[in-house]
């Protein structure tokens, strides 16, 4: 599927991706593909800080808004959806630009997936239910006991995986394969065409702290309760998106929203973090300094 028309751009959260990715679209003649796993929800756009329309006007952007917020999207679908993305630009004699900092969908575009069982949807509903209702961290001290490899690289937070695994060790009574932490070559275009802009920390860390704040003024709270109201209102996938979670806690009264802010800063600096120690496992990527 990668060629040398193809081009990645990652970096973590708030680096300015967006703004640079405008700029190299139209320096290479490529329409966008986003490699983001929140950006797939429809009416999630504060939070998921989403090229705005006028954005999306100057450069033809694909796999943005696919989907509703009560959806279950996979990385196989995203690869899938992503295929057809690439041979559509093709189509129309444009280069490919991937832009985005989700590892899951990254990985998938460099590796390709994993031959892995089907999924049962009666206990991931039931799983999720009860990540609703308990948190993550009790469904990742369970994935501990039954399979201590995979919770050892699934973060406490990262629901959906922590469901998956719980999910293949329920269907199959063996833990996830191990394939999924094995080290695989890089896919040439890696090598040559991945670009991955930096922040110095200090600056990273005030960016993601002022887009927060300018999150929840511009309406974060209100578009999650509109996103809350609609059938099956905010999955638990979509709500993994920084700042969800908190909004829906301020809409019922269990936090203020200076609380919210303030973890919603913290789980992004978190993600940050974590974007970034996996692109180091990228030697060959071109590090610009922003």
């Amino acid at each position: 599927m990668l060629g040398d028309d193809c081009w990645i751009l990652s970096g973590p959260t708030a680096a300015g991706k967006t703004a640079l990715s405008l700029l190299l679209a139209r320096r290479l003649d490529a329409e966008i593909v986003s490699v983001d796993s929140m950006a797939v929800y429809r009416g999630l756009d504060i939070g998921t800080a989403k090229p705005t329309p006028a954005q999306r006007a100057e450069v033809p952007h694909h796999l943005v808004d696919l989907v509703e917020p009560s959806e279950i999207y996979t990385v196989a679908r995203w690869l899938a959806d992503a295929a057809a993305a690439v041979e559509s630009c093709r189509s129309r004699g444009k280069r490919v630009l991937f832009v985005g900092g989700t590892p899951l969908y990254l990985r998938a575009l460099r590796d390709g997936l994993d031959p892995q069982p089907a999924g049962d949807p009666e206990l991931r509903q039931a799983l999720e239910a009860e990540i609703q209702a308990k948190g993550s961290g009790t469904l990742h001290a369970r994935l501990a006991e039954v399979d201590p490899v995979a919770a050892a690289r699934i973060h406490p937070n990262d629901a959906r995986r922590i469901i998956r695994a719980l999910e293949v060790v329920e269907v199959t009574g063996q833990p996830m394969p191990s394939s999924w932490a094995d080290p695989r070559p890089l896919h040439p275009v890696f090598v040559r065409q991945m670009l991955v802009l930096d922040q110095p920390r200090r600056t990273l860390r005030a960016r993601i702290d002022r887009r927060v704040e300018a999150m929840f003024a511009g309406g974060l709270i209100e578009e999650t309760r509109a996103a809350a109201s609609r059938p099956g209102g905010i999955g638990a996938t979509a709500r993994q998106a920084a700042g969800y979670a908190e909004a829906l806690e301020v809409l019922v009264g269990k936090m203020t929203q200076n609380h919210a802010i303030l973890l919603t800063q913290q789980r992004t600096r978190q993600l940050a973090k974590r974007q970034l120690t996996w692109l180091r496992s990228f030697p060959s990527a071109i590090w610009i300094g922003a």
